[in-house]
């Protein structure tokens, strides 16, 4: 079955029930190995099209900007129409170039040129700020926003964030409604089973203001895929056996737990437990679509199954009621 469709937040837009992200394409690890090559984006991007998928994320730091770049490689050869194309901005592009980064006039018009010619197409359907600039003023960057949208060179706009401040985006929200310019509609920040800081007041803002949510870290960094066990060494080539953070923000007794509801929901409903936290996420009336990348078109295929995963109403709760919503996620 194709993937399932649904509005994109509260615009006219229709997306796949799970987005495709490419933060992993040309991505070079310590070692200097590329976790994605551009053949492999193309298979990738190929198996989740004919999986009924429209709806690809990147932003312009992805593999410094060779994310960008192989996709519009791989659209030149396809209807641009058919999909739903969002990318990002704000991190530094050019080295010791104090306008070469965030969010100023500057920055924002220069970039929205170079993702273009990157993807080889003339809008975006959806662009972020990535992250917001504490330098900027934001009647600055919601006005420049604002004319990409009259000019046609986006069609809607979102805000991405790592530590969610739902103040930034309100703000930012009451100018663009007073000065009648574009605001944000989708919100994309981390959220996840284990992750939940975006259930204080960010979530109620984004109720608020009618904005749709479309996760990042669906999976927390491959943590709900439940190939890590309790005082056990880590498996080979993961981020917990790479990465001393990974194990200091993931593998706690309290994260533990909440993975072993996962794994008994997903005894219980014959998936994966990756495809139960997606799947979780999917059932939440907030958001619009999680994003979800993949190394293999094996993994993506298991992630994108999540949309046949059916949850009742008191194992949505169960999995809710996991772990706690804590400012620190």
């Amino acid at each position: 079955m194709p993937l399932s469709t649904v509005p994109l937040g509260r615009t006219g837009t229709t997306v796949s029930s799970i987005a495709f992200g490419t933060w992993r394409f040309g991505r070079e690890t310590d070692t200097g190995e590329v976790e994605v090559d551009r053949d492999r984006a193309h298979e990738l991007l190929d198996a989740y099209a004919a999986a009924g998928g429209n709806f690809v994320d990147t932003a312009d730091m992805y593999g410094d900007g060779l994310s960008e770049e192989w996709i519009g490689d791989w659209l030149a050869e396809r209807d641009r129409e058919d999909f739903v194309i969002a990318s990002k901005v704000y991190w530094p592009t050019r080295e010791d170039d104090p306008n070469g980064r965030g969010i100023g006039r500057k920055h924002l018009r220069r970039q929205i040129g170079v993702v273009l010619d990157r993807l080889g197409t003339d809008y975006l359907d959806l662009l972020y700020c990535h992250r917001f600039d504490d330098q900027t003023p934001p009647e600055e960057f919601m006005r420049t926003l604002d004319g990409f949208v009259d000019d046609g060179r986006a069609n809607y706009l979102g805000a991405s964030t790592f530590e969610p401040n739902a103040w930034e985006v309100a703000r930012a929200n009451e100018i663009a409604d007073r000065r009648n310019y574009e605001p944000f509609t989708i919100a994309q920040p981390r959220y996840n089973l284990v992750n939940r800081e975006v259930e204080g007041n960010y979530a109620d803002m984004c109720e608020a203001y009618g904005m749709g949510i479309c996760p990042w870290s669906p999976l927390a960094g491959g943590f709900l895929t439940g190939k890590y066990e309790r005082d056990r060494d880590m498996p080979e080539g993961t981020r917990g056996a790479e990465s001393d953070r990974f194990a200091d923000r993931y593998l706690s007794e309290a994260n533990f737990d909440a993975l072993d509801v996962v794994r008994a929901v997903a005894d219980e409903v014959g998936a994966s437990p990756a495809q139960v936290s997606i799947a979780w996420l999917m059932h939440h009336p907030q958001v619009t679509a999680p994003i979800v990348g993949a190394r293999t078109v094996e993994q993506l295929e298991e992630n994108l199954a999540a949309d046949e995963v059916s949850l009742s109403d008191e194992q949505f709760r169960r999995l809710a009621e996991a772990k706690e919503y804590s400012p620190m996620g």
